[in-house]
């Protein structure tokens, strides 16, 4: 269908296409020197002593699970309104999975009192995603984690640029985790970083990330090794030079990318308070900074969030909602779990557009759109 206001957008322009050619013209195409100048500028851009390129933001999470040390007989606890690669990482490493619910209808990122309530035995570690962008509360979740002796990773796939007290979200826990699909508000197509502040995670990351090998190709090339040696059960994570040009040029252009996502979320906000009163508006409190990845709402009780968003589908406006909770899938699925917020808040939970390159006409569609179908005539 061609939309009048897509969900999102991508913003590629020429330099990213320059970035490429220089690539192609190198000749070098697999991990190298354009790989490690992305990590080393997404390092210092969100303040982490390490960060490793990897082919999407599920590899991240999986390489953050493993090198924490969760395995066979471990738990940790994730949220369960997230996309469901945070509980399939985990999974990967042989731990279950146990899902804790959301702080509130007002701020849906996972409750800390919500995960002490979870914690056993087995529990080994914390797994948060900060949604839409939007911080978790890092301080106590910390503070959790310390009194139990529980390593934190981080979920922020949505939450590049976003930062809490000063510090970037991603750099909190043991780990962080970055995914650069194609939707997200810097992309390299498929994509992800690892970030780590602890050394021996980042020795971990590094021999997973390649086969576990010693050495790399380029390490080779440039004649710093000649041979190598396998020392783990590694995997193929690695991110080509292409994918890291782009990121690379991506990279430059989301702090402006961000700052446009708030001015919008802004004016979505200010026109809904004063003409769609009864319009749940998630994330009115300040909590830190937030990346703006999307901008969620919540149905009034009694309406149909489908038939609201077929509505919206006429005048040409795409939605989506974010998520279907993880507990409702059936290879998660239990007789015994209840999520109440969770649940409820995914019930009535929609996403409307926003993109660095929408414009006002284009927001004032859709805000004259959501108006005129919650109005009291449309009742």
């Amino acid at each position: 269908m061609d939309w009048r206001v897509p969900l999102a957008d991508v913003a590629l322009g020429k330099e990213e296409e320059g970035a490429v050619l220089e690539v192609l013209r190198s000749g070098w195409l697999t991990m190298g020197a354009v790989t490690q100048a992305f990590e080393q500028e997404l390092a210092a851009f969100v303040g982490a002593r390490h960060a490793f390129a990897v082919n999407n933001g599920t590899a991240a999470l999986h390489l953050a699970c493993l090198a924490v040390g969760l395995g066979e007989g471990d738990e940790a606890i994730v949220p369960s309104l997230t996309f469901v690669a945070t509980a399939n990482a985990v999974r990967y490493t042989g731990a279950e999975v146990v899902f804790a619910d959301v702080e509130s209808e007002d701020w849906l990122c996972v409750s800390p009192r919500a995960i002490e309530e979870k914690i056993t035995g087995r529990t080994k570690a914390i797994v948060v995603m900060h949604y839409g962008g939007f911080a978790c509360d890092m301080p106590e979740i910390l503070r959790v984690a310390k009194k139990h002796d529980l390593a934190v990773i981080e979920d922020a796939a949505h939450a590049i640029g976003g930062s809490l007290q000063g510090k970037s979200l991603g750099t909190w826990g043991d780990a962080g985790c970055y995914s650069f699909f194609g939707n997200k508000n810097m992309t390299t197509a498929e994509g992800g970083m690892l970030v780590t502040n602890d050394d021996r995670i980042a020795e971990k990351v590094r021999v997973l990330r390649s086969h576990g090998m010693t050495t790399l190709t380029w390490d080779r090339h440039k004649g710093h090794a000649s041979t190598y040696d396998v020392v783990d059960l590694g995997y193929n994570y690695r991110m080509d030079e292409i994918r890291s040009a782009i990121g690379r040029e991506q990279l430059k252009k989301l702090p402006a990318g961000n700052a446009r996502r708030t001015e919008l979320v802004l004016r979505y906000r200010q026109a809904f308070q004063e003409k769609a009163p009864a319009l749940g508006l998630p994330f009115a409190e300040q909590r830190g900074i937030s990346s703006q990845h999307i901008f969620p709402i919540l149905l009034p009780e009694g309406v149909q969030r489908e038939v609201f968003r077929e509505a919206l589908k006429a005048y040409g406006i795409q939605t989506s909602f974010h998520y279907p909770p993880v507990h409702h899938f059936l290879i998660y699925r239990k007789e015994d779990e209840e999520l109440r917020m969770t649940e409820s808040a995914a019930r009535r939970q929609v996403t409307l557009p926003l993109f660095p390159a929408m414009t006002d006409e284009q927001q004032d569609l859709v805000i004259e759109a959501v108006i005129k179908y919650l109005s009291p005539a449309k009742k």
